[in-house]
């Protein structure tokens, strides 16, 4: 079983970027995301997200379980939107055309789910370069194009750390289960859903102690090398631009030029079809 969100090594042009590149790609594609409201800029965004996924070499089948994870989180998202503010897209677009009504104030209308497709678009925009962002940056080279923009070295490092820690988290989450299972413990869908949660305690436990263990070894080996003693370090992985990371660079900015001109050149965010 792969690991989940821990870097995949290919030979790919994304790839072949620094990390400080790809980290500042992402913050820009990040912040013309979340300022548009405007349909076109979303979808043209997301298909250009796709393409540079796919010319990364990674497989959307070996990221299934985290898109299955952020799909679920984006529907608890849009059902939260029209519980809480149904009429939303009314207000925004100021018509109402009503397709269903179902009870008291929730009242289906044209308006209010194309606002909060707009609103899931801002998701499926950033989703395909955040993920790629994730995996095809090496943490090690993450924590150098960290300290490249001006973070603190030692929060550089931490974060390298953390994401090198998730697929060692994985493997001893496996292993512990494979052990406990192996000693009569049943985590199978043949038990009950409470069982199956009274039962994942055995695994938990361990694997947090097993966590802290670890913590506790690398905190002390960093500590004996004097780690965090000078103010500033060196990266081993560390590399100097080359054009195609002043390429990326430039697109990211027009990307961002591009959205703030279609998103305002009318005076609103909200690109409205009801006009």
């Amino acid at each position: 079983m792969a690991a989940i969100l821990s870097y995949i090594e290919r030979e790919s042009v994304i790839h072949k970027l620094t990390g400080t590149t790809k980290l500042i790609f992402f913050i820009f594609w990040s912040i013309a995301a979340m300022v548009t409201y405007d349909t076109r800029v979303l979808i043209v965004m997301f298909f250009t997200g796709c393409l540079l996924f796919y010319v990364s070499r990674l497989k959307w089948t070996e990221i299934r379980f985290a898109l299955i994870f952020m799909f679920v989180l984006m529907a608890i998202n849009m059902v939260g939107i029209f519980l809480f503010s149904p009429e939303q897209g009314v207000e925004i677009y100021q018509t109402r055309h009503v397709l269903i009504h179902l009870f008291w104030r929730y009242t289906v209308t044209i308006e209010q789910l194309f606002y909060m497709f707009n609103f899931m678009m801002k998701y499926m925009a950033v989703i395909p370069v955040a993920l790629l962002f994730i995996l095809a940056t090496n943490p090690s080279e993450f924590a150098a194009s960290l300290a490249g923009i001006g973070v603190n070295y030692r929060i550089a490092y931490a974060v390298a750390i953390a994401l090198r820690y998730i697929p060692d988290v994985q493997k001893d989450f496996r292993e512990i289960s494979q052990a406990q299972q192996a000693r009569g413990i049943d985590l199978s869908k043949k038990d009950s859903f409470m069982d199956r949660m009274k039962n994942s305690s055995a695994i938990l436990f361990p694997l947090v102690l097993a966590s802290l263990h670890r913590i506790e070894v690398i905190s002390n080996a960093m500590e004996l090398r004097g780690f965090g003693k000078m103010k500033k370090r060196t990266w081993i992985v560390g590399r100097k631009l080359s054009a195609r990371d002043y390429i990326a660079l430039v697109m990211a900015v027009m990307t961002v030029v591009f959205s703030m001109v279609v998103t305002f050149y009318d005076g609103s965010r909200f690109y409205n079809p009801f006009l």
